[in-house]
């Protein structure tokens, strides 16, 4: 759990820190739909989740990252 936390929420305050038990609680057990519309598949995530914005920024992040060669 450590190098998601470290390559994703490194400047997200109290989750920079934080013990895998509170990763798990805050960002794995998420308010979320899985949509299928068009063969594309669509997380909704619900906007009032205090950890929303700390969940895209680490999928993004997690997303640019350079492919293993």
């Amino acid at each position: 759990m450590t190098a998601p936390r470290l390559l994703t929420l490194h400047d997200q305050g109290d989750l920079a820190d934080a013990e895998p038990d509170t990763m798990r609680f805050r960002l794995y057990h998420l308010p979320a739909r899985l949509a299928k519309h068009a063969r594309r598949r669509w997380l909704r995530i619900e906007t009032t989740w205090p950890w929303a914005g700390a969940f895209t920024l680490a999928w993004r992040r997690l997303t640019t990252l350079p492919a293993v060669t």
